[in-house]
C-alpha cells in the first residue's frame, strides 16, 4: 500500500507511504492519491483533507527510475500518466486541502502546494523545483499557480534555479503559512484542520469554490503549455544526461 487513509473528526488524513523512496510518486501513488481525493470529495462526512508524508520526507517528487524506464520503453510512455489524473483531482477538490510538509519536498512535493489552502511546514523541511537541473519544463500548473501564490520573482527563483529553499525562506515567500517544530507539525496542522472541519461543509465548499473558480482557466491553460513543453524536452540531451547520472548512482 502506498497511501495511508484515516478519518477523525471529519478530517480525512492521507499519508504518502513510500518511505523507502522518500515518498516519490510512481504511477500507483499518483492513482491512489487521485482516487483518495475524489473519494473525500464525494464523502458527506469529510470536511477537510490533510496530506502529509511518512518517514523523513514529504515527497521526493516524481519517481525518476520509473521516468527513465518509461522513456526507454515507448509502449509505457505512450500510455500516458496518472500524474494528470491526480492534478485533475486536486484542481477539482471542492473541500479545503491542508498540507503538512514534514520533510523534503522535491518537484511535485513542492508544486502540489499550489493546490493547498493551508501549508504547514516543519522547520527542518526544504523545498526544491529541480526542473532546470533535470532539463525539463515545469509541471502541475506551477508556472501559473506559484506566481499567483508567492509573486513573480519568488516563483522565478524556485522554478528557474533548481536550488533548495528552507522553511524560513518558504514562509517569507508565502508558500508556507506556518512553520512548526517537527514534533508540533502534525498537531498544529490537525488542530487547524479540525477548526475548519467544525464548520458547515456546504459553506466550506462555497467559500473554496468562490476562491478557486477564477483560477481554473489559468490552471488549464498552463497545464496544456507545460505538458507540451515537458514532452518536447523529455528524453532530450539535458534530460537524458540528468537521468543517466541519477540512475547510474543508484539513488532512490
Amino acid at each position: 500500500m502506498t497511501l495511508q487513509i484515516s478519518d477523525d473528526n471529519r478530517v480525512r488524513t492521507l499519508i504518502l507511504d513510500r518511505p523507502e523512496a522518500l515518498n516519490a510518486f510512481n504511477e500507483e501513488l499518483y492513482l491512489a492519491t487521485a482516487t483518495a481525493l475524489r473519494d473525500a470529495a464525494d464523502d458527506p462526512d469529510v470536511a477537510v483533507v490533510l496530506l502529509t508524508g511518512a518517514g523523513r520526507a514529504f515527497s521526493a517528487g516524481n519517481d525518476l527510475k520509473e521516468m527513465a524506464a518509461r522513456i526507454a520503453d515507448s509502449s509505457l510512455s505512450s500510455q500516458g500518466s496518472h500524474f494528470s489524473t491526480m492534478i485533475s483531482a486536486l484542481t477539482e477538490l471542492p473541500k479545503p486541502l491542508i498540507c503538512a510538509v514534514n520533510g523534503v519536498g522535491l518537484g511535485i512535493g513542492t508544486t502540489i502546494l499550489g493546490y493547498a489552502d493551508l501549508v504547514f511546514m516543519s522547520s527542518t523541511a526544504r523545498l526544491k523545483c529541480p526542473f532546470t537541473s533535470l532539463g525539463v519544463a515545469p509541471e502541475a500548473a506551477s508556472s501559473y499557480l506559484l506566481p499567483q501564490l508567492i509573486g513573480r520573482q519568488n516563483a522565478a527563483w524556485l522554478l528557474l534555479s533548481s536550488e533548495w529553499v528552507d522553511a524560513p525562506e518558504a514562509h517569507r515567500m508565502g508558500i508556507a503559512w506556518k512553520v512548526c517544530e517537527p514534533d508540533e507539525l502534525l498537531p498544529e496542522a490537525r488542530r487547524h484542520a479540525e477548526i475548519l472541519a467544525s464548520r458547515s461543509i456546504p459553506s466550506l465548499v462555497a467559500v473554496k469554490q468562490t476562491m478557486v473558480a477564477p483560477y481554473r482557466p489559468g490552471i488549464a491553460a498552463a497545464t496544456d503549455l507545460e505538458n507540451a513543453q515537458f514532452m518536447e524536452l523529455l528524453g532530450g540531451a539535458a534530460n537524458a544526461a540528468a537521468l543517466a547520472e541519477f540512475t547510474g548512482q543508484g539513488k532512490t
